[in-house]
C-alpha cells in the first residue's frame, strides 16, 4: 500500500475513533447529535493535519486483531487486582511486602513497550517505574504481585497484540 493510501487510511481510522468516542461520551443517538459528532470528528482531523500535529504515535495502527481480546482480559485483571488491594487495605495488619522488581518485556515496538508498561501501571498494586533496555522496573505492593508479573502472562498477551514488521 502506498504512502498516500496509508495516510488516508490512518486519517479515516482517527475519524472513526474520535466519532466512536463521541458516541460513547454523548449517550444520545438523535440524528442531529450523531451528525454533529461525525462532522466534529472530521473537522478535528482536518485541523490536526493542517497544524501538522497528527502522527502515527498519537493514534498507532500497529496492533493485530488480538487487541480485542487483550482489553477485556486486562479489565478483568484490573478488577481482580483492585479486589486484592482492597482486601489488603482493610486488613488489620496491612500485610504488604513492597518490592522493586525487573520484568523482561518481549515487545519490539515503542507502542508495544508502552502498552505493556501502562498495563502494569493500570493494574492496582503495581507501578511501572522505568523502562531500561528490554526490562521494566516495577514497584509492587506485594511479593505475590511481583511474582505474578514475572510469570509473563501480561507480557505474552501484549506481544500477541503487537504487529510484526
Amino acid at each position: 500500500m502506498g504512502h498516500r493510501h496509508m495516510h488516508r487510511f490512518h486519517s479515516i481510522s482517527v475519524v472513526i475513533s474520535l466519532f466512536v468516542f463521541w458516541l460513547v461520551l454523548s449517550g444520545y443517538f438523535t440524528p442531529f447529535l450523531v451528525t454533529v459528532g461525525l462532522v466534529s470528528s472530521v473537522l478535528v482531523v482536518l485541523f490536526a493535519h493542517r497544524m501538522s500535529v497528527i502522527d502515527r504515535e498519537g493514534h498507532p495502527l500497529e496492533f493485530r486483531a488480538g487487541v480485542w481480546s487483550y482489553w477485556p482480559w486486562l479489565v478483568v485483571e484490573i478488577v481482580k487486582s483492585a479486589w486484592t488491594v482492597s482486601k489488603l487495605i482493610v486488613h488489620p495488619r496491612l500485610p504488604i511486602t513492597p518490592t522493586m522488581t525487573r520484568v523482561k518485556m518481549s515487545q519490539t515496538s515503542a507502542v508495544g513497550q508502552v502498552t505493556y508498561a501502562n498495563s502494569i501501571t493500570l493494574t492496582p498494586g503495581t507501578i511501572s517505574v522505568a523502562i531500561e533496555g528490554d526490562e521494566i522496573l516495577v514497584h509492587a505492593l506485594t511479593q505475590a504481585g511481583a511474582e505474578d508479573l514475572a510469570g509473563g502472562e501480561m507480557d505474552r498477551r501484549v506481544s500477541a497484540c503487537e504487529a510484526r514488521a
